[in-house]
């Protein structure tokens, strides 16, 4: 039998709704009959529920006591291949159907109907005064060749109020009209001069186009050093992708990202791209949804949650970083957006580039392997060259318990502020300081919800739970014994690094770049733009600032503790340190001036930071790779991970002892099971948390084992059981 698209009036309909059910429910077609995949909402007892008709009913049910769809909604119909996409991500991830339908749903007002503004064209009257505003109006009017604007648009374009504007239509030189909100994004200009590209840079783009052109699946790792031109490149792809009449996608770690990428590609094509990010207002991302599910937006830009849009003709997915640990989703649905990427362009037919000048372990050996095609950029684009690394050794640095900038560094900084260059100074520690201890009892201030010590936070005057976000005022008083003025912070954050610099360099125009800083992504975005154009001599910055950003004056680097992230039990601890050293340290020489990066360190003979001087990337990988490989974990074999949470302890305790016990699922292929044993943080907004660890080979059919297995038990009302697929991080 042949698939059927569409059901008449009364036929019965299986809709997956966005609520947390285990099955698909029948209803009757609403009249006028509905297409396969179309968005309904459907009555669930007495509440109105919105879904997706997911297949013909299977009418094993009182057809009587069957009610009928409520409504279509005015949208496009899902494609087969998004159904294929979510379902599939469902059995990867071992997430629910109706889990996952919320992410591809995540758009405000998908059902109301369709809202109207008012826009601006030009009339046919001559107003009877004119003046030299009204003229800048009517010019930019002509100018744009009759496009409509909203009135915000034409006035801040013409230069003038809104009142202007206004005192126009009423004289019929300006018509004011109601216009559809969700209107198509302006077209990209594909065939618009593009940036020169050198020798391997258009060799490279050459290649990603001729994939593009072959309308079939594949994946490109496209690795280039930092400041080699990787976005250039890949704008190549995207243009080509334009000229096939098909939509891309480039997905960015951080929305800081997005402002400088914007401006990038409104010079490449002429126009602005669709977002879809946090930082986009609930308008923009309703326009979004509905444009590219039907063809109006040919280029979206966002975070990973794009990856569940409905395109309409998805033809290349650009994972922006790839080796970023922001790609991982770690609450709700646990996905990599990196390996849904892939998944998503292997269902469509669609090109997948991973871009990276430290790419994950995972895709340098997938390349290594054959399943990736590789492309290497290995010089810097036009005269820029890569910084000169140095390590300072911090056991002879003679600091005071409350200092980290060695002389050495300083000295470094001073120079820079002399020469009118800048430097920046990173530490990965956002707030004042990670601890808070009483000098007098040795309590440490901790969260009441949590396992986890309390942040200072001395610009926010609070101390902050980074687990559960709870905060609280700075107290005078130590809360365990009373004693007054005894409370001491224990090493720094950014904040106090900001307090140290502001000592040693007097003088110093500082800028710290932290997410907790920041009101809104818009203020971030604003801060770097200015500082990209001069306006800090230092900059102090956590892991925000080694992603991607472009600081044309930057030509010092200054990391304060690089041996931060080697600390801990972390599988890809070494992997980690190696890339985010690397990325911040291409901050530096970006333009015409050359760059130096001086990483502090009490371990200067340690594997990890022995090859971030040396550069030789290849050997650090071939090493990591072969220790993974000894240890058969990822990429060389598989993991999952069981967090057990509940407020009662022993409930969790007990449940991930009983998992254990009968692990004769698991064992059938081959597996092994850690714990139980407490999370690293162990209490998390007051339930406390229970982890087990399964590893298995790299062939095993893991998830299969893995549902049979967690069917043995049943959680209690307030147990919780989460799955983590190749998990990322293991607190």
């Amino acid at each position: 039998m042949g698939r059927q698209d569409f059901f008449d009036h009364g036929d019965l309909v299986a809709v997956l709704t966005t609520q947390p059910l285990d099955r698909l429910l029948d209803y009757k077609a609403p009249e006028g009959g509905c297409h396969l995949g179309a968005f309904v909402e459907v009555p669930l007892g007495p509440r109105k529920v919105p879904g997706v008709v997911w297949a013909p009913g299977r009418g094993d049910f009182d057809r009587s006591k069957i009610r009928p769809v409520i409504r279509v909604l005015d949208v496009a119909p899902m494609r087969e291949e998004m159904q294929m996409f979510l379902e599939r991500a469902a059995e990867y991830t071992l997430t629910p159907l109706p889990a996952m339908l919320r992410l591809a749903t995540r758009a405000p007002g998908l059902g109301d109907p369709p809202s109207m503004r008012k826009v601006y064209r030009p009339g046919d009257s001559v107003p009877d005064r004119m003046t030299d505003a009204r003229r800048r109006v009517l010019a930019t009017l002509q100018e744009y060749g009759g496009l409509s604007f909203t009135l915000k648009e034409l006035s801040n374009a013409a230069g003038v109020t809104p009142s202007v504007v206004k005192g126009l239509v009423k004289q019929g030189a300006v018509h004011e009209e109601d216009s559809p909100r969700d209107v198509p994004f302006p077209l990209l200009d594909e065939e618009r001069a593009s940036k020169a590209l050198t020798a391997d840079q258009a060799a490279a783009a050459e290649h990603l186009r001729r994939g593009i052109r072959s309308g079939t699946y594949g994946t490109t790792l496209l690795r280039g050093i930092t400041g080699s031109g990787k976005t250039e490149v890949y704008l190549e792809a995207v243009a080509e992708c334009f000229r096939q009449r098909q939509q891309a996608l480039v997905l960015l770690p951080e929305i800081a990202l997005s402002a400088e990428f914007i401006a990038r590609v409104q010079e490449r094509f002429g126009a602005k791209p669709a977002e879809w990010h946090s930082g986009v207002t609930m308008t923009e991302r309703r326009r979004t949804w509905k444009m590219v599910g039907q063809g109006g937006a040919q280029l979206v830009v966002g975070a990973r949650s794009a990856l569940f849009l409905p395109f309409l003709d998805l033809g290349l997915i650009v994972v922006d970083e790839e080796h970023d640990t922001s790609y991982k989703q770690e609450d709700g649905a646990l996905y990599n957006a990196r390996d849904m990427a892939v998944l998503r362009a292997s269902i469509c037919g669609a090109q997948v580039i991973l871009a990276s000048a430290t790419p994950s372990l995972e895709s340098w050996a997938n390349a290594e392997a054959g399943k990736y095609a590789k492309l290497e950029l290995t010089s810097r684009f036009g005269d820029s060259a890569l910084p000169d690394m140095r390590a300072v050794d911090m056991r002879g640095a003679d600091l005071p318990s409350n200092r980290w900038i060695s002389s050495r560094l300083a000295g470094a900084v001073r120079e820079r502020i002399e020469r009118g260059e800048q430097s920046l100074l990173f530490l990965n520690r956002r707030g004042y300081a990670p601890v808070t201890i009483c000098r007098a009892c040795g309590h440490q201030i901790g969260c009441e919800h949590c396992d986890a010590r309390m942040v200072e936070h001395r610009f926010l005057k609070r101390l902050v739970c980074h687990q559960c976000g709870e905060t609280r005022p700075i107290p005078d008083a130590c809360p365990a014994c009373g004693a007054e003025d005894r409370l001491a912070p224990v090493g720094p954050g950014v904040e106090r690094l900001q307090e140290e610099a502001s000592e040693l360099f007097p003088d110093a125009r500082i800028a710290t770049l932290s997410s907790d800083l920041f009101g809104s992504a818009r203020a971030l975005k604003a801060r770097i733009a200015e500082i990209a154009e001069g306006g800090a001599d230092i900059v102090i910055g956590t892991q925000l600032v080694a992603k991607g950003h472009n600081f044309p004056l930057l030509t010092l680097v200054g990391v304060i503790d690089a041996d931060l992230g080697l600390q801990g039990s972390d599988l890809r601890a070494a992997e980690r340190t190696f890339q985010l050293m690397r990325q911040v340290s291409g901050r530096a020489g970006r333009a015409d001036r050359p760059g130096e990066a001086l990483l502090q360190t009490y371990q200067p003979e340690h594997p990890v930071i022995r090859a971030i001087l040396a550069g030789d990337e290849d050997s650090f990988w071939r090493a990591e790779a072969e220790e993974r490989r000894h240890a058969g974990v990822p990429p060389f074999g598989r993991m999952a991970g069981i967090i057990l949470s509940s407020p009662d302890m022993q409930e969790a305790f007990d449940t991930g002892a009983e998992l254990a016990r009968n692990e004769a699922p698991l064992r059938c292929i081959g597996a092994q099971v850690f714990g139980p044993a407490p999370a690293p943080v162990a209490r998390i907004r007051g339930r406390h948390r229970v982890r087990l660890l399964v590893k298995a080979p790299k062939g095993a059919a893991l998830q299969k084992a893995l549902a049979a297995w967690i069917a043995q038990v049943k959680p209690g009302p307030n147990l919780r059981l989460t799955v983590d697929i190749d998990p990322q991080s293991f607190y």
